[in-house]
């Protein structure tokens, strides 16, 4: 038989897809001056390996395909590499997320760094493979830095701004 998904699940799922488009959003003004400075953070990805690790029973695999497909056609990205990416390593990240439940949040932060930066190294890789131009070396690991030094932010604004806290043991499946 057919289960309709959860209250919690929809209810999530539109936050986060809500959450993510006002990311895109800022993301996508014109707020610069035109010179090219330090890279901002990957907000979205922080986000996702966040809502990920918080709540994976919120967060389906389409709903991050689909904020991180669109970001990759509004960015001018090549389309679905950086998508195919993501959801890779949330869904890696999702597997994991039992056994990282009950460890400190510096634990939680190191593993987020190592995964962030071999998604981004993977994505580098795949991008050279192919004969694909790509950024700057220093740009990249300093966009590497900025988005997992702003993991914290992130948890900490997704906990007190939309309520997003860890799943408790008892609700775990």
């Amino acid at each position: 038989m057919i289960q309709l998904p959860s209250r919690a699940f929809v209810l999530g799922t539109l936050v986060f897809l809500g959450v993510a488009a006002i990311l895109l959003f800022l993301r996508l003004l014109p707020l610069s001056t035109g010179i090219m400075g330090w890279p901002g953070p990957d907000l979205g990805l922080a986000l996702i390996l966040a809502w990920v690790l918080r709540r994976p029973d919120q967060i389906s695999a389409p709903a991050i395909l689909l904020v991180v497909l669109v970001e990759d056609l509004l960015l001018m990205r090549p389309p679905g590499l950086w998508a195919a990416i993501v959801l890779l390593g949330s869904e890696a990240a999702r597997l994991r997320e039992p056994r990282w439940r009950d460890q400190p949040f510096m634990v939680e932060w190191l593993r987020v760094a190592v995964l962030i930066g071999a998604m981004m190294l993977g994505y580098r890789l795949v991008l050279v493979l192919f004969l694909l131009p790509v950024s700057a070396l220093g740009q990249v690991i300093l966009q590497f830095l900025a988005t997992a030094l702003s993991y914290p932010l992130v948890v900490f604004g997704a906990r007190w701004l939309i309520g997003l806290r860890r799943i408790a043991r008892r609700d775990a499946i």
